[in-house]
């Protein structure tokens, strides 16, 4: 009888494990079997992404250190030869010239930069990479008075070089 009891438990409890896990869905391709949980929307490829390389890190955080301290000509040689540039109410595409001309609009002299994080990422199948810097920027306007965001900025990086530039930010003041 004690056999009996205990060999029930251990099935009560087999019975138990694999319904916890009926919030999971097991997707297969060709080559692996994943795991994916049932998110409340769907994607054409859910969890697609991987930790980035370095290298793109160091790529990116270079571009932006040039433009902040107004070094326009070694920002934009980060770039590729025509990039797309998405900031709020802009979508266009632009040659590495016009790129250059770009940020010398929106540049000012006062600007100051502090990082709070980044993160690159890199699809699973090596196709897409990306790296995302977080900060807060500050300037001075024309009368003296300071100003600031919180930003948001994706890049799209292809053979090295930058490809797409996608700024978002919040007004803090």
């Amino acid at each position: 009888m004690t056999k009996f009891l205990y060999f029930s438990f251990f099935t009560t409890l087999l019975i138990l494990s694999s319904c916890n896990n009926s919030n999971k869905t097991t997707v297969e391709n060709k080559t692996t079997e994943t795991t994916v949980a049932n998110y409340p929307y769907t994607i054409d490829k859910p969890d697609n992404w991987e930790t980035g390389s370095k290298e793109n890190t160091q790529l990116a955080l270079t571009a932006l250190k040039a433009w902040e301290t107004g070094k326009m000509d070694e920002a934009v040689s980060y770039f590729g030869d025509s990039i797309q540039v998405r900031f709020d109410g802009m979508d266009q595409k632009m040659s590495n010239d016009q790129l250059k001309v770009f940020f010398g609009q929106i540049w000012n002299s006062t600007f100051k930069i502090s990082m709070i994080d980044w993160k690159s990422v890199q699809s699973k199948d090596k196709s897409k990479a990306y790296v995302t810097v977080f900060y807060r920027e500050s300037w001075k306007d024309e009368k003296g008075v300071t100003d600031s965001i919180d930003a948001v900025n994706d890049f799209v990086i292809k053979n090295g070089k930058i490809v797409q530039l996608d700024n978002y930010f919040r007004k803090l003041h």
